[in-house]
């Protein structure tokens, strides 16, 4: 005898009811965070600074709630403050990033020592934890205070755009196209169909900046940017995928409605804008 329980009308019409709101409350959650961020680039580099202060807090806070679950104990003090500082100082000087760093290390060799219990891996979540968040976030405050003005605001916000159009199209394309999988014990969603449609949507961003005549930069370069970027934003996106998968949670954390945690949210960030600044500042736009 079947022990399946049938489907009723209510069930059927429950669950396409069930994912549109979650996809409104994905929708609005976006909305909301793409304002605060997008806001903060538009009014200036303080209001950025203090912004991805607080981003980096969350997903210093985040990280360290993950390693935790591990059996890591990291110094969450001495982490966290760090990790909220880093962008701060880049808003006074880029040298106090490394003097930061200095003092970051100082302090958790200071603890190690004088708590015998404390493990070496303890000391390299609590030093990789801000390292990994806040400084390289600080990233988004040395592009945004590179070029002053409405210039550098928009430059600002096409990369962050660049970043998130990629992840836009990956997610659209893999869906619809995907059959070939990259990395399936890490993220078993990634398709290489989704990868290169990733490229398109970031490649568009950067044609756009290149075409507004603003940036010395050609198009063969603003090409490059796009590629290199989108690629960076992936990396970021399966570095957090692997810290998630080896502690064994499927998202950082639930601050944002539909996409989890803020480390959800920033991983590609993470490693892409401090790409693009370095690509920027070489290649001679910044």
């Amino acid at each position: 005898m079947s022990s399946q329980v049938p489907v009723t009308p209510d069930s059927q019409e429950g669950a396409p009811a069930g994912r549109a709101h979650a996809f409104l409350v994905r929708s609005i959650a976006g909305i909301i965070y793409a304002v605060l961020f997008i806001g903060s680039l538009l009014l200036g580099v303080v209001p950025t600074a203090l912004f991805t202060a607080a981003m980096a807090g969350l997903c210093c806070y985040e990280f360290y709630r993950m390693v935790r679950i591990d059996g890591k104990v990291p110094n969450e003090f001495v982490g966290l403050v760090a990790a909220v500082l880093f962008p701060l100082s880049a808003l006074v000087d880029a040298v106090w990033l490394t003097v930061l760093n200095f003092l970051m290390v100082l302090l958790v060799g200071l603890w190690y020592v004088q708590n015998p219990r404390t493990r070496m891996a303890d000391v390299a979540v609590t030093v990789f934890g801000p390292l990994y968040t806040g400084y390289m976030l600080s990233a988004i405050v040395l592009l945004r205070e590179a070029i002053p003005g409405m210039e550098g605001a928009l430059l600002s916000i096409g990369v962050c755009a660049s970043l998130w159009l990629s992840d836009s199209f990956a997610y659209m394309v893999g869906s619809k196209f995907g059959k070939h999988k990259m990395v399936p014990k890490i993220s078993p969603k990634k398709s290489w169909e989704g990868f290169f449609g990733g490229l398109l949507g970031s490649v568009a961003v950067w044609l756009v900046l290149w075409s507004t005549g603003l940036y010395e930069m050609n198009i063969w370069f603003a090409v490059l940017c796009g590629v290199v970027i989108s690629v960076m934003g992936v990396f970021g996106d399966l570095i957090e995928s692997r810290i998630k998968r080896g502690v064994g949670v499927k998202d950082s954390g639930n601050l944002i409605p539909g996409h989890g945690g803020m480390l959800d949210r920033s991983d590609s960030l993470i490693i892409g804008v401090i790409t693009a600044y370095l690509m920027l500042h070489l290649g001679g736009v910044l």
